[in-house]
């Protein structure tokens, strides 16, 4: 699990956040040339698709602050520094949800905006889940909804789900399963 660091070679931290931090990188092109690119360093995250025993999914909708909207998503969350993604995983789910996993199963990892930001996600099936209460942060707003896939697919197709990370893996998970 490696999650890209910051070199202090070639980064020079111009804003320093409790989440992220935004560096000007310098660096060369094959033509030899310096240039300098803006990027958001991340500590990484996970984001975890719940799937219940008669299929149902476990989908949030989540207040995005930065937007001024709320949209549907998979429940997801940011890495602790040095935390293990799996342990992540199982946090947030709860967190977010309410639902523990008995099961939580890597899906595997993707970049979520590789142009600017250099957030490597790990995406976790969960299942066999237990329901319980959330326990969500003070800035959090999130309710909780189970959706079938037949549901989500349409959703989908129809803009309704926006959230890339979140389109990412049902649409995986969707071909992983032939459905």
């Amino acid at each position: 699990m490696t999650i890209p660091q910051q070199n202090p070679a070639t980064d020079n931290i111009i804003y320093k956040g409790q989440r992220m931090d935004l560096l000007l990188r310098t660096v060369r092109t094959d033509s030899g040339k310096q240039i300098v690119r803006e990027v958001v360093w991340h500590p990484g995250a996970v984001i975890i698709l719940p799937v219940l025993r008669d299929g149902g999914i476990v989908m949030i909708r989540n207040l995005r602050h930065t937007l001024g909207e709320t949209l549907w998503e998979l429940p997801a969350g940011t890495l602790e520094k040095g935390e293990d993604p799996a342990v992540c995983a199982k946090r947030e789910l709860e967190e977010e949800t309410g639902y523990q996993a008995d099961n939580i199963v890597s899906m595997g990892w993707f970049y979520t905006s590789p142009g600017i930001l250099t957030e490597k996600m790990f995406a976790f099936l969960a299942v066999d889940l237990t329901p319980g209460p959330q326990a969500l942060e003070e800035n959090e707003t999130i309710t909780v909804a189970v959706l079938p896939p037949e549901k989500i697919r349409h959703m989908i197709k129809n803009n309704e789900i926006v959230d890339g990370k979140t389109i990412s893996v049902l649409l995986k998970y969707m071909m992983d399963r032939g459905a």
